[in-house]
């Protein structure tokens, strides 16, 4: 798994914990913020930054992600199987049979999907 660094910065850490604490979804916009919410102790978050190498894939137990806005991944990719933590495999099979049918763009500059 790559490693990428991260910023969380004060502003962000706050709509994150406020989200939590008043029952709000997190949702996050790619996998990297997904990956970086995620590489975080449980619990409320703070400013910081550092490097995450964290591999998420099922069975996973999301510490602060609810959703996901992402584009469609190659298969046999490591973030195709963030996608099957957060879905499900089978869920995640099905959502991409019908991406390849209906002829979507897969990679960056694709076609995103949202995921929860």
């Amino acid at each position: 798994m790559h490693v990428e660094a991260y910023s969380i910065p004060p502003a962000t850490a706050d709509a994150v914990n406020r989200a939590k604490r008043e029952n709000r979804r997190v949702i996050s916009v790619g996998t990297t913020s997904t990956r970086v919410l995620e590489s975080q102790p449980a619990g409320e978050i703070s400013a910081t930054s550092g490097e995450t190498g964290i591999f998420i894939y099922p069975p996973y137990q999301w510490k602060h992600v609810s959703a996901l806005i992402t584009n469609f991944h190659l298969p046999k990719s490591t973030l195709i199987a963030l996608v099957a933590a957060m879905v499900g495999l089978d869920e995640q099979r099905r959502i991409y049979a019908e991406a390849i049918e209906q002829r979507y763009r897969f990679f960056s500059y694709g076609d995103a999907m949202f995921v929860e």
